[in-house]
């Protein structure tokens, strides 16, 4: 059987397609290569394990590799107090080092007999100190230095033991240069050890300070760039010969994925497996095309993945989020990015946020496609009158597989005139952007997609592209600033409307003023058809 894109567990080189990772184990060798302790904390389904299995093998001709995973290897009653931890923590060392298959030298086989020993004999009597006594024996007759490697440190995070365990690490990483120990540690899980400190003990004051404060910083990009994802697509198309332009679709994953590990392999699987089979996509030919993508993007936003769901989880999980997000995506302010905002903080460890030259951004455009259809979704929008509005209307919108956007835009504004226009007081211009999506998605939602482009979303201006059966259109959004500065927006328009190859692009004001003139008009601006709508 050939290979498949995978998006559950770690992905193996003989069985998946995927990116080469060698160049970011080399990097991360290099933090092991200088003995660093250190944390890989990265969000759900961000390829931690399949690194985390892949530098095993790399570091394994210099270093004996200790690779455990407390998710499966040890349960939480093994956490119950230290004794019972540190025989647990021995046995499975010894079992993996064993596993290894490395001859070990005699002398090092001593020390490792004389850790089982200790095991098995002391019943539930081993406590830390102990244990990283006979641990140092170990590393001390080792004829290479040894490395420890913990994934899913999470299931672990609010144990005292776990932390206990973590100050001893610590304080035989300060010792190192008197007492032998692990060359480097690694701990991998979506949380960052250093911020769980404030979950133990608030009463006490020394435990404001991280055990795990000796870890330096991981900066070793976990995302996937473009030129890496061209490159796992070459080897799909020299078994399989679909004619795609794998620059062109590996530039569009990357568009709206940003790199994240498990939108990338999951949009190459639907393309792979799943869109092959739509009406209208003759084979993997088609799939392999614009056209193909943007199915396989909707297919990805109408499904229910364990990813999405921790996203709308943790929304409601860490309610400081889901306003962040919100002001985000709806009010055009921006927020300036704060590493030490503990908002901005918990965002961007779940993967939600990303620092966009200063600014928080929404992490890519799927999870920003994900969060508008939440919010828009909720049963507070859709019991307005004007998502009902959208409801009856929906239905004229389409004509021979084509959406009518400027007879979307009339609709909207006599909607919108009815609804808002003698009560001020209930609209504020932030709101546009919210009402204008929200008349929106009923009309295109299971058929088609939208997106805000990042460039143009503030206060004055915002673009929605939206993408109905492969038609690109683009909307401009903005408040009424005067003639002048509508002229300017024309301007901007075109040019936009230049980088998408488009003739017709589509504007809409929200004017404030008593006097405005409401309505849609069309105007011609060198080669390209505007159409204009005023609410």
């Amino acid at each position: 059987m050939g290979k498949v894109f995978n998006v559950t567990a770690d992905c193996k080189p003989n069985l998946h397609y995927m990116v080469d990772i060698g160049s970011r184990l080399a990097r991360i060798r290099e933090y092991v290569d200088r003995g660093e302790y250190f944390t890989i904390n990265r969000a759900r389904q961000y390829g931690k394990t399949t690194v985390l299995r892949g530098l095993m093998t790399y570091l394994e001709d210099a270093y004996y590799v200790c690779g455990m995973d407390f998710q499966t290897q040890m349960s939480n009653v093994k956490f119950r107090d230290e004794h019972t931890f540190s025989v647990a923590f021995a046995r499975a060392f010894v079992r993996i080092l064993n596993r290894t298959g490395a001859e070990l030298p005699e002398a090092m086989g001593r020390a490792v007999g004389a850790l089982s020993r200790a095991s098995e004999e002391a019943g539930e009597k081993l406590d830390l100190v102990e244990l990283f006594q006979y641990l140092g024996d170990v590393c001390g007759q080792a004829d290479k230095p040894l490395v420890l490697i913990i994934d899913e440190v999470d299931s672990a995070a609010y144990n005292q033991v776990f932390l206990d365990f973590l100050a001893q690490l610590r304080g035989h990483y300060i010792d190192r240069d008197v007492s032998p120990t692990f060359q480097s540690v690694i701990l991998a899980g979506m949380y960052d050890i250093k911020n769980r400190k404030r979950k133990f003990r608030p009463d006490e004051e020394h435990k404001l300070n991280s055990p795990w404060n000796i870890a330096a910083d991981f900066k070793v990009d976990m995302s996937f760039s473009s030129e890496e994802i061209a490159g796992m697509l070459r080897e799909y198309e020299a078994e399989h010969a679909t004619g795609m332009d794998v620059s062109h679709i590996a530039g569009l994953i990357y568009e709206y994925t940003s790199g994240y590990p498990f939108l990338v392999s999951k949009l190459c699987k639907l393309m792979d497996e799943e869109v092959p089979g739509l009406p209208g996509v003759a084979g993997k030919k088609k799939a392999w095309t614009y056209g193909g993508f943007l199915e396989a993007v909707k297919i990805l936003q109408a499904e229910r993945n364990t990813l999405f769901e921790s996203m709308v989880n943790k929304l409601y999980d860490f309610p400081e989020l889901r306003d962040i997000i919100y002001k985000i995506l709806f009010t055009g302010r921006e927020i300036s990015y704060n590493a030490l905002d503990p908002a901005v903080g918990t965002a961007e460890m779940f993967g939600f946020v990303r620092n966009a030259g200063g600014v928080v951004a929404v992490a890519n455009r799927i999870f920003e496609m994900v969060f508008y259809n939440l919010f828009l979704s909720s049963a507070e929008n859709q019991g307005t009158d004007l998502y009902r509005a959208a409801l009856q209307d929906k239905n004229q919108f389409i004509c021979a597989g084509h959406l009518n956007m400027e007879l979307v835009l009339e609709r909207f504004v006599e909607h919108f005139d009815d609804l808002y226009g003698d009560l001020p007081d209930k609209f504020k211009e932030e709101d546009g952007r919210r009402y204008f999506l929200l008349y929106l998605r009923p009309v295109i939602n299971g058929v088609g997609n939208y997106y805000v482009e990042s460039r143009t979303r503030n206060m004055e201006r915002t673009d929605v592209i939206v993408d109905y059966r492969g038609e690109q259109m683009v909307v401009e959004l903005k408040i009424w600033r005067g003639n002048a500065y509508n002229e300017r927006g024309e301007e901007q328009l075109t040019a936009y409307l230049d980088y998408y190859h488009l003739k017709k692009g589509y504007m809409l004001s929200y004017n404030f003023n008593q006097k405005k003139k409401i309505g849609v008009k069309r105007i011609v601006l060198k080669d390209k058809v505007l159409i204009e709508a005023v609410v």
